[in-house]
């Protein structure tokens, strides 16, 4: 959010496999049971048949079925990223054409003066090669003043779309791809989209309340919720991942890393705590999955008998139901 962002750095959460259920009477197929890594003799033993016939046909007749038929849980084509990449990127060509540096300071004093218009501010005045402050505000920028005095409550989400300089722009948008396409590919578009927007309000909406002078702009709030829900999706659905210790503490000290960079001058920490705090709870109530058993009575082939489990265990829905109320209540 502030003028000096920093790339965000995530771990790899899908290179981390599933684990297998903790009762033995879910996964009764044997590419669900090697999806879910149990052994295929395991699974075939645990598995009771309905018929005494079909002992030997029903596995016969499945056998040959793609393991893609039995994929656990869906996998989404990623689009909605890539298009509030290319929306960022377009933002800051036309921020840049508005800020027409070489009108204002002449083309010996700009940066970059063969690039015309587009050219950028002097360096004492923007190091991140971008444009002016006048012509952020112009754009929309957050400003405090003009959210409160003149009623301009559209700043805290125009804000997230604009950039200081060519610097800024880049970390965001590689943060972002290598962030928000995975999740968008795991979770889809609505839930994702909506996370994005989300989280970038809270983090304008604490910038605001903290940082009463000058302004601020980036995508950096909304990509911290981003990262923070990701460690909510991980302890919301900790019965499923492989290796789950080992991706908690990861992504803390990783989380622990970027937030120590927004002790550095003109880097707006409160956006990228806001941001946080918001995906975090956000991801609760948006990421949860259904528990292994649940998914797998459902791939069951005909024939079999597993036993009924919820779609839900008791502690995510305790999770789900006080991240809403916190949502609800901040």
């Amino acid at each position: 959010m502030g003028t000096q962002a920093r790339p965000v750095v995530v771990t790899d959460l899908e290179s981390a496999n599933v684990v297998s259920p903790s009762r033995p009477d879910s996964a009764v197929h044997h590419a669900a049971a090697a999806m879910a890594g149990v052994p295929t003799s395991s699974a075939a033993t645990r598995a009771r048949p309905s018929r005494p016939s079909s002992t030997t046909e029903v596995p016969r007749r499945h056998e040959a079925v793609s393991s893609k038929e039995y994929r656990l849980f869906k996998r989404h084509k990623s689009w909605l990223v890539p298009g509030f990449v290319v929306a960022n990127i377009v933002m800051f060509i036309v921020t840049m054409y508005v800020n027409n540096c070489p009108r204002n300071y002449g083309s010996g004093y700009c940066v970059g003066g063969f690039l015309g218009r587009f050219s950028f501010q002097p360096m004492k005045e923007n190091p991140l090669l971008g444009p002016s402050s006048l012509t952020l505000e112009k754009m929309g920028a957050l400003q405090v003043d003009k959210v409160v005095e003149r009623h301009q409550a559209w700043r805290l989400i125009s804000c997230i779309w604009l950039h200081a300089g060519v610097f800024h722009v880049l970390a965001n948008m590689l943060s972002l791809i290598f962030i928000g396409i995975r999740l968008e590919q795991e979770f889809g578009f609505l839930r994702i989209g909506l996370l994005y927007i989300i989280a970038g309000f809270g983090g304008s909406l604490l910038s605001a309340l903290f940082i009463q002078q000058g302004i601020s702009v980036g995508a950096s709030g909304a990509l911290f919720g981003l990262l923070g829900a990701m460690l909510s999706e991980l302890i919301v659905n900790w019965t499923i991942y492989e290796n789950k210790l080992i991706a908690l503490l990861t992504l803390i000290f990783i989380t622990l890393i970027n937030l120590a960079v927004g002790i550095l001058p003109h880097v707006d920490n409160f956006a990228h705590i806001g941001g946080f705090l918001s995906g975090f709870l956000l991801g609760f109530v948006f990421l949860i999955r259904p528990q292994f058993g649940w998914v797998n009575q459902k791939n069951a082939p005909p024939g079999y008998i597993v036993r009924v489990k919820p779609k839900h265990k008791t502690y995510q829905y305790v999770l789900w139901v006080l991240a809403l109320i916190l949502l609800t209540v901040g």
